[in-house]
């Protein structure tokens, strides 16, 4: 009865821990973000005139860019955001977006 009490322990433990790295893993680092979207996003999106205009956490809502990361377009809409960039950067730059929105307690651009 013990032996099974503490295989039943070990396998709750994995499965809890399993979810908490899913967990903060979904919930994206806000710091990668803003490197990410420096290094990825900046050379297209740096000013009005750049090839895809210009592109910060400033430009949308915190609403707006939660709902534009689950479209998953980019380029009006001529191409999955997803074949741009993977996933375990993209969601540290929702992370980023989100957290620095124009409706943000902290707004912010993703600097020079």
């Amino acid at each position: 009865m013990k032996k099974h009490h503490w295989i039943q322990t070990v396998i709750i433990s994995a499965g809890v821990a399993g979810m908490m790295t899913a967990s903060a893993l979904a919930a994206g680092s806000v710091t990668k973000g803003k490197y990410y979207m420096k290094k990825t996003c900046r050379p297209c999106h740096a000013t009005k005139d750049a090839k895809g205009g210009l592109v910060t956490p400033l430009t949308k809502t915190q609403a707006q860019w939660k709902e534009y990361f689950k479209e998953n377009k980019h380029n009006k809409g001529t191409q999955k955001l997803s074949d741009v960039l993977p996933a375990n950067k993209l969601v540290h730059i929702e992370a980023f977006c989100v957290a620095h929105a124009s409706d943000s307690p902290q707004p912010e651009t993703c600097g020079g």
